[in-house]
């Protein structure tokens, strides 16, 4: 009988045991699960609002894109696209039409070549082009500049002022009051017509908007 109680008590006890290390096995794999999850949420939850906060700041960059874009006062697109606006809004006669349409041609202007198109050689630009008859004699110019970024351009506009010839052409000139140099923002237009200046230059300043 002594050996059968101690038998007994022996498997009760080893019993406890047992259920005892599977009942903190379980506890501790329940508490790991439970940390495993609740570091995948803390994760999720890190890896949205990362998300959300980078979606703000392309949003921002976007807005300020958008502001600087309308707050330097630039006008959009291309020099023959602008020229283009320019011929097309401007108050000519209709002669002054016709030879915009058939007797106009319109050269790029290289840093090499623009002191005869400027009157100097030595401002720096991005991009220029001009406007000129196609047959000679006709004295006729229109010269958009689009200057570099950070450049003087009250500068600029006095050096075309004070340096371009109105008598480039050949035996045929330009009176040196019909000489029109302005700009919008960062595109300066230079005019030398007897005629048509005026109306040139007013279709220019009304690209602002």
């Amino acid at each position: 009988d002594s050996k059968d109680d101690d038998s007994k008590g022996s498997k009760e006890d080893g019993n406890k045991d047992s259920k005892g290390d599977d009942s903190k096995d379980s506890r501790d794999d329940d508490s790991k699960d439970s940390k495993d999850d609740d570091s995948k949420d803390s994760k999720d939850d890190d890896s949205k609002d990362s998300k959300g906060d980078d979606s703000k700041d392309d949003d921002s960059s976007k807005d300020n894109e958008g502001e600087d874009k309308k707050s330097n006062g630039n006008l959009e697109g291309n020099l023959e696209s602008i020229l283009k606006k320019i011929y097309d809004s401007a108050k000519v006669s209709e002669n002054f039409k016709e030879f915009i349409n058939s007797g106009l041609q319109t050269t790029v202007i290289t840093q090499e070549g623009s002191g005869y198109f400027l009157g100097k050689d030595d401002i720096e630009f991005e991009e220029a082009i001009a406007s000129e008859p196609i047959m000679s004699p006709g004295a006729y110019s229109l010269c958009l500049v689009r200057v570099k970024r950070g450049a003087d351009i009250e500068k600029a506009k006095i050096d075309i002022k004070e340096n371009v010839d109105p008598r480039k052409w050949i035996c045929v000139g330009v009176d040196p009051s019909n000489v029109y140099v302005d700009n919008i923002g960062d595109v300066i237009i230079l005019i030398m017509s007897d005629n048509e200046g005026e109306a040139l230059h007013n279709a220019f300043l009304d690209l602002k908007g």
